[in-house]
């Protein structure tokens, strides 16, 4: 299993802004995720370049498989999964996602969504501001695609 990060790399924990926070995604979300999945449906057919219908259809019980796997993944360092919650923790405002790219020409490819009731607003377009001035800050990645975004 190929690893995203050297070993030696401390993975951050959190990232928190003044409206959200970024932290691992975990089974423990399942039920907050899930409504914020389903509620932008729309949104995230085919977000990843895949050709796939995911979430249609998402039952409760995939979304804690889903959400399994990405734990899973974050702890064995082969990619990682950030939930973005409310600073609360009351409700998930999206997710972002660092995988092995699939181009030679990058080091990672980064997608990420901010729930569907929110698109358009200041806040979607700061998570990936903030998002991309972590990945540069505080990632050893050289080069990275931001999936879907300029």
């Amino acid at each position: 299993m190929n690893k995203l990060v050297p070993d030696n790399f401390e993975v951050p924990e959190i990232l928190e802004t003044e409206h959200y926070r970024l932290r691992m995604l975990t089974i423990h979300d399942v039920l907050k995720d899930y409504l914020a999945v389903i509620s932008s449906t729309k949104q995230l057919i085919n977000r990843f370049g895949d050709g796939g219908t995911w979430p249609k259809g998402l039952t409760i019980e995939q979304n804690l498989i889903d959400l399994g796997w990405h734990q899973k993944e974050f702890e064995n360092r082969t990619s990682f999964t950030y939930t973005v919650v409310s600073l609360d923790d009351s409700e998930v405002l999206g997710c972002f996602y660092i995988y092995p790219s699939k181009s030679k020409e990058y080091c990672a490819d980064i997608f990420l969504w901010y729930k569907e009731c929110h698109i358009g607003e200041p806040k979607d377009e700061e998570l990936f501001d903030h998002v991309r001035r972590w990945i540069d800050k505080d990632w050893p990645f050289k080069k990275v695609h931001y999936a879907g975004r300029k």
